[in-house]
């Protein structure tokens, strides 16, 4: 354990932090799983309404550094692909 105060603020933040990126990081893998249920379901009003409402989360992760912003790029644009695959389907 830590002597200093500073290294034990530090590690309070730390860990207030974790929780957080762990619940932000739970909530966008939710999201990405709605869109992907509704591909494979063939419903592609829905699978549209969950990427609309799944795209901002997956924005803010970057935002917030937790997600690089590649990663969310590439998740976004997988996922934009698939639901495009549906009209052809």
């Amino acid at each position: 354990m830590a002597n200093i105060a500073s290294a034990r603020k530090r590690i309070r933040q730390t860990l207030k932090r974790t929780e957080r990126n762990k619940a932000r990081r739970s909530r966008v893998r939710t999201f990405i799983k709605k869109v992907e249920e509704a591909v494979l379901a063939g419903n592609k009003e829905e699978a549209n309404i969950a990427f609309k409402t799944a795209q901002p989360e997956l924005q803010r992760a970057c935002l917030k550094g937790v997600m690089h912003k590649n990663t969310v790029a590439r998740k976004l644009s997988r996922l934009s692909q698939k639901i495009k695959k549906l009209a052809s389907v």
